[in-house]
């Protein structure tokens, strides 16, 4: 298996570290994403929407992440991606609320506008509404992931195991302190990211 990636993209991170943590020997090809190299070509080939990360197992590609950590987890029947039916469930569950209700408003609404020149809005009024948008929202969803999807009994998002969820969820959640956030106002997310 290869994965082409970059380190410091956080949809690439999480497949670094289940990788990492369930000894998988992977090929990992990195793809300059601060030189443009995911715009090119030769990248538009494997990817034609230009992003990162992207699985190739033989003549099998994958391009989104959430779908690569789950047929990783798979390839290897990790536990880390529960088999049975109601637990896979709360897991895909768990993985699709970040995506669809964390990261859009943590990544795309506050922190991605705020340290990629293309996330920026054009006038300093358009940027100064986007990013307070944001951050509200992001709050909204901390708090949530706080205190109903956490709350102060469990260690990780499906329960009593580390999932493919955690792994996910964790490489959005640190997105707050790239751009300084403190994190103290949601003590249950600090006790699971550490």
């Amino acid at each position: 298996m290869k994965i082409y990636y970059h380190p410091a993209s956080t949809t690439s991170r999480p497949l670094m570290l289940f990788a990492a943590e369930s000894g998988l020997k992977i090929e990992l090809q990195v793809v300059d994403l601060f030189t443009g190299e995911h715009l090119g070509e030769g990248f538009t080939a494997i990817n034609p929407s230009r992003l990162v990360p992207v699985l190739e197992d033989g003549d099998f590609r994958l391009t989104e992440s959430s779908a690569i950590l789950k047929y990783l987890a798979d390839s290897i029947d990790s536990p880390a991606y529960p088999k049975e039916l109601r637990q896979r469930a709360r897991v895909n569950e768990m993985m699709d609320w970040i995506n669809t209700q964390l990261c859009r408003d943590l990544a795309y609404g506050t922190v991605y506008p705020q340290i990629f020149p293309g996330h920026k809005r054009p006038s300093e009024e358009a940027q100064r509404v986007t990013v307070a948008w944001g951050q509200e929202r992001a709050r909204q969803w901390m708090a949530v992931l706080d205190q109903r999807l956490l709350g102060a009994d469990k260690p990780y998002l499906c329960g009593e195991q580390i999932t493919i969820a955690d792994y996910y969820g964790a490489s959005f959640v640190h997105l707050a302190e790239v751009v300084g956030s403190d994190l103290s106002a949601y003590p249950n997310v600090r006790r699971w990211l550490d």
